[in-house]
């Protein structure tokens, strides 16, 4: 691993090698070259964001781009639990300091979601500005991170989306865990997700995609008709700690227990 970490298009390291010749181009290029100053002679960091990492020594640098010759190249498994962040919109970017931390964290994949009481709206005109924010905001901290893995940003679903998309979650062959963290738990997350640890033993092994999915509400809480479909819609409600943690922390804060609990840390 390098001092310097830069993006290549999706699948670009997909039949890399120890000496390929790879081109980094556009808006990274330029940032590589002219922010960073990288020179002919130094060693990045090269990744695609699909679990490959490519480290290159620069051969030739241009105004926006450079040109590099694959030294080594590690490929890394994705884990065979995924987890995903369910994040309510939060004013003040809370909802973005959320997912920053849950991607340096380790999060597999992050959906925003406008719940009843998310103060902030995506209308119809600044939804993609958005969602293209989001996506800002995962890029930087995998940059930061150093990670290989770059976590989807999932359309952005409202409550009876969210609904939906529990029930079509419980309904299909992969095992999957739907958590609410919420006060009215009486469960722990812990508790909660040993036991369907224990109640699907094979999932190491299984030909499905295993998900642990956590929603998070937004500051003023998720309402009781929200919790009542979720929960009819299969999901379950859990209590993280004795506290009540921020729209901020409390994404963060589950992850890094559940992964701790999959053995992932």
């Amino acid at each position: 691993m390098s001092n310097q970490c830069f993006f290549l298009a999706p699948g670009e390291l997909d039949d890399a090698r120890v000496g390929t010749e790879l081109c980094l181009e556009g808006p990274e290029g330029h940032h590589a070259v002219t922010v960073k100053r990288v020179r002919v002679g130094e060693l990045i960091d090269l990744v695609d964001g699909g679990g490959a990492r490519a480290v290159a020594e620069v051969t030739g640098t241009e105004k926006a781009s450079l040109v590099g010759v694959v030294r080594d190249i590690q490929r890394e498994p994705r884990p065979p639990v995924a987890i995903t962040l369910v994040q309510a919109l939060a004013k003040g970017d809370r909802d973005l300091q959320a997912v920053e931390s849950a991607v340096e964290l380790g999060i597999d994949a992050v959906t925003p979601w406008q719940s009843e009481r998310s103060i902030v709206r995506w209308n119809e005109a600044k939804a993609a500005k958005a969602h293209a924010k989001w996506e800002s905001t995962v890029l930087a901290a995998v940059k930061q991170s150093r990670r290989t893995f770059r976590p989807e940003v999932r359309p952005m679903l409202t409550s009876a989306a969210l609904t939906h998309e529990i029930a079509g979650r419980m309904a299909g062959g992969a095992p999957t865990l739907v958590v609410i963290l919420h006060e009215a738990g009486t469960d722990s997350l812990a508790g909660t997700v040993n036991r369907w640890l224990e109640a699907n033993p094979a999932t190491q092994e299984t030909a499905g995609d295993p998900e642990i999915m956590l929603v998070v509400g937004p500051e003023g809480g998720i309402t009781d008709a929200e919790l009542e479909k979720f929960v009819a819609a299969g999901a379950r409600v859990a209590l993280l700690g004795q506290h009540v943690l921020r729209a901020s922390t409390a994404g963060p804060a589950a992850l890094v227990l559940v992964r701790h609990l999959l053995g992932q840390l």
